[in-house]
């Protein structure tokens, strides 16, 4: 019987009569008419023992299919695979489609949109992947944040021109009159129109200093490891600036003394809440601290006249002041909010009954 030399299978020399007399019995069969393929075939043999005699054989041949023949005859399964693959890739691509590429084109539209000040917050769409609403969700907050600053500055522009012309324009006039009527004028009105003059050139370099300190407060970096012992500085205005007719109090915890601030911008805030009860008559300004959730809630107050409540809304603007006839800049509130803002700490006017009470928030700083 021809047979592959790679298909026969070797077998352990113990066993070899016995497989050899399976053989032979095998090749009877074919020679009695059982032909063997001429290709390559896996063939299995297996003797029928009958009383420890070899009284037959079970041979069992298997020849490999042609690849072209197999593929025709799967022809059906392999193409309802190829189509099952087609239909699981068109499934997958409008999910990827409705879930990130729309949502990216829409996002980038709206950017482009933003960028010409006239663009809208896209609504976040809920089919969208949950990265992709995170995505959203920050994109939200910076155009609101842009908004809010666009705002802030264009109405910034607008106070600063106004509060820079009206010195300017005095200077001016003072300087036309006494180019043209000098020789006119007595020793003392030339005095007055100079003084005058002086006064409001005072008042713009005064304008520029706070106007670089506010720059300076809006671009202040967050220090997280910063600290900065409140206590150590309510002492040193304390005695910096109590006196017969003005005392500073406070009040503070000693867990709760020392924050996360520089002390330079923490000295210059409560500088400020010090200076504007004085200029607005009070006697008195107490500083109370207490533990809010994880920050420290410093609470304000002095026994001034207060702010009346027309005023109340507008305290924090730039160069909104009551005090402007002595000699009040009114960026004296918005430093100090920015100065806190740097340090994530906030400041809000609270409702009183009597004198102006503020409420300050600062992060605790834990070593």
């Amino acid at each position: 019987m021809p047979r592959c030399p790679k298909c026969v299978r070797r077998f352990p020399a113990s066993r070899a009569p016995f497989f050899e007399g399976t053989l032979t019995i095998a090749r009877s069969i074919a020679s009695n008419g059982y032909r063997a393929p001429p290709r390559c075939a896996v063939d299995h043999a297996r003797p029928i023992v009958v009383k420890g005699h070899v009284v037959g054989v079970l041979l069992l041949s298997r020849s490999a299919r042609s690849l072209f023949k197999g593929l025709y005859e799967d022809r059906g399964k392999i193409l309802i695979g190829i189509f099952g693959i087609l239909a699981i890739l068109i499934v997958l691509s409008g999910v990827l489609s409705r879930g990130i590429v729309r949502p990216i084109e829409a996002l980038g539209r709206a950017t482009r949109s933003l960028a010409t000040g006239r663009g809208t917050i896209p609504e976040t769409p809920q089919t969208a992947a949950v990265e992709i609403q995170g995505l959203y969700a920050d994109f939200g907050r910076m155009a609101t944040a842009i908004d809010r600053r666009s705002r802030y500055l264009r109405d910034f522009a607008h106070a600063m021109s106004h509060e820079f012309k009206t010195p300017l324009t005095g200077i001016r006039g003072a300087l036309e009159i006494l180019s043209d009527h000098a020789d006119e004028m007595s020793a003392e009105e030339r005095r007055r129109f100079l003084n005058n003059a002086d006064a409001d050139a005072a008042r713009l370099s005064l304008l520029v200093s706070r106007l670089l300190d506010l720059a300076r407060a809006d671009m202040s970096p967050v220090d997280p490891n910063v600290a900065t012992n409140l206590r150590a500085v309510l002492d040193r205005l304390a005695d910096a600036h109590s006196d017969d007719s003005f005392r500073v109090l406070f009040d503070l915890p000693d867990d709760l003394c020392t924050v996360v601030i520089p002390e330079a911008s923490l000295d210059a805030v409560l500088s400020t809440f010090i200076g504007n009860s004085r200029q607005a008559g009070a006697s008195m300004i107490r500083f109370e601290a207490t533990n809010v959730q994880g920050n420290l809630a410093l609470r304000i107050s002095d026994n001034g006249p207060g702010i009346p409540a027309a005023d109340r809304e507008r305290i924090f603007e730039p160069f909104f002041t009551t005090h402007r006839a002595i000699g009040g800049s009114g960026l004296g509130l918005a430093i100090a909010r920015s100065l806190l803002g740097a340090s994530e700490g906030e400041v809000s006017l609270a409702v009183s009954e009597t004198g102006a009470v503020f409420e300050v928030k600062l992060p605790i700083f834990l070593a």
